[in-house]
Formats: C-alpha cells, structure tokens, sequence
C-alpha cells in the first residue's frame, strides 16, 4: 500500500518592476542580522526572508534578474508577503532634494546609484533587534537574535536552504522565562525591555506607523522604558526606511562618519555638525559611507564579548 503525503504548497510569485536603479542585496540585505540569521538568509543571488504578517508566517525569496525583482512566497502570508515587496525594494523612498556634494561619496553614489531605504513595517521586530542590540558587540547580539528566533520562533515554510524561523509573536515575547534570556546571553535590562514593548506591542506599532514624520516617530518609540535614541534611531532605519535617521551613541558610527568625511575621527556632536548639511539625508550619507568600504583604522585590541552564564 503507498502512503500518501501532502505535496508542499506551491509558491505565489510576482516580478516587480522598479522605476529606479536598484541594488537588491545593498537595500534588501542589510536587514539581515549576521550570518546566521534565522529568519534571513542571503544564498548566492537569492534573499530569503521569513516573518509575521496578520494572515500568517510567510518566507518570502527575491532574486534580481535584468532590471526586474523576482518574489516567491509560501505559506499563510504568501499574499501579504507579495505586497511588501515594492516597499521593501524602496518604492516609498523619495530621494528629491538629495545632493551628495562630497567628492569621493559622489564616486561612490555613481558606482552604486541602487542603494535605496528598504521598509518593512515590521515594528516591533525591528524594535527588539535593536534592544539586543544595545550596549554589546553585534557577535553577542546576532547570538542571542539566533537562539532566541530559533527557540521561540515558528518554522517557516517552503523550500529554505536551511530551517528558517519567523520571530515571535508579542505573546511568545512576553513569556520567555528568564534562564532563556539568560541563555541567549541577552542582560536582564535588556529582557525586561523586550517584555515590556511586547505588552504594548500591537498599540506601538500602530502609534509608529500612524506618526508623521521620524520625530513623531522617535517620541512613540522613546517613550517606552529603555528605549533611547540610538534604538528608536535603529528601528525606523530598519522598519520605515528612515532617510534622515542617525543612531547617536553607537559605539563605532561617529568615528567612521568623521574619518570618511574629514579624514579624522569625531564624537556624536562633531558627527551630527558634519551631517547638518544633509538634514533630511543624513542616513543616506551614512549608507554610501559604509557603501565606500573606507574604515577608520582599528586601535587597540579589539572589544571581547563577555559571557556570565554559568556552564
């Protein structure tokens, strides 16, 4: 007798078509969280990405393929996962008004003229990376983001290279025992914050999406306890696609602003003087900065990641 199995969900697609230069993986991949991220992948030209949508986990694959975007999607969201492509590939990001006006970052913005503002609308998913994220080095921080997505996460469907997991709901979020957050070597402030958003996850993230302009918005995010500046300015980079935003108090950002525009290495405040001239823009400079490849020489040995869990 031959057992029968259920044949896995054929994928939705779509081809977009953006009326702008696009670099896919330098708009589309910076939203992953290290290489070993679960919920995104980048496996040779291809993105894969799982996540939430208010019909279900989606995985959503983009390949870039003369001039067109390529999107496939499985699972309950596959739909909803079709309809954020334009923004994620930076429909909504209106460039009018920008002038580079740098010699070298001009270079730069003719080599590269795809870089654009990825969106997601993913709020609170942006929000509890970014609180992972603070006061510790990025290999501590991708660790955590794995373990704790891996763990707590829901399996993505479709043909992944490698498992991949959607984050967890705000419920899930909210009801991590402590020796989890202490396993993933996430620091009780830091929990406590991510606990604290997911009870007002929902209301959040509508307030952030409804705000009308990234002040509004940083006011919305910064009025959770715990979260400051460098996390708000991290989140609406990463879910709005924030032209302006700028993480003051990150711990290598203003020496490498200072030295690819001066040759020298500044503070928050020197940082924020050289970037007054692309008010409206400011993220934009700091994305063809990073574009440039120029890094301001290391000093020092280099910051060790600490661990105080027991064994």
């Amino acid at each position: 007798m031959t057992l029968m199995t259920d044949a896995p969900a054929p994928a939705r697609e779509s081809v977009y078509r953006p009326g702008h230069p696009l670099d896919l993986h330098r708009t589309v991949g910076m939203l992953r969280r290290g290489g070993s991220d679960p919920a995104m992948i980048i496996d040779g030209g291809r993105i894969w990405m799982a996540f939430r949508t208010d019909a279900g986990v989606a995985t959503l694959c983009l390949r870039q393929a003369s001039g067109e975007v390529h999107a496939a999607a499985w699972g309950p969201g596959a739909a909803e996962a079709l309809d954020t492509v334009p923004r994620l590939c930076g429909s909504d990001d209106d460039d009018s008004g920008f002038v580079v006006g740098h010699a070298r970052l001009e270079d730069v913005a003719r080599r590269h003229p795809g870089i654009r503002m990825a969106r997601t609308d993913r709020v609170f998913d942006a929000l509890v990376c970014a609180i992972i994220e603070q006061k510790v080095t990025g290999m501590q921080a991708f660790g955590a983001w794995r373990y704790l997505v891996s763990r707590f996460g829901e399996r993505a469907p479709g043909p992944t290279p490698r498992p991949m997991f959607a984050s967890p709901s705000h419920e899930v979020w909210r009801g991590i025992p402590s020796w989890q957050w202490h396993r993933a070597a996430v620091e009780p402030p830091q929990s406590r914050t991510i606990v604290a958003a997911a009870r007002r996850g929902a209301s959040v993230e509508r307030a952030t999406l409804a705000a009308v302009d990234g002040a509004d918005r940083d006011r919305v995010l910064t009025s959770l306890h715990g979260v400051g500046a460098w996390t708000s300015a991290e989140t609406r980079i990463r879910a709005l696609g924030d032209p302006d935003a700028v993480s003051v108090g990150d711990y290598h950002l203003a020496h490498e602003v200072g030295f690819a525009l001066t040759g020298h290495r500044t503070d928050d405040d020197g940082m924020l003087e050289l970037l007054a001239p692309w008010t409206g823009h400011r993220q934009r400079i700091i994305r063809l900065i990073w574009a440039s490849g120029s890094r301001e020489p290391r000093r020092g040995a280099r910051l060790a990641p600490e661990d105080h869990r027991g064994h």
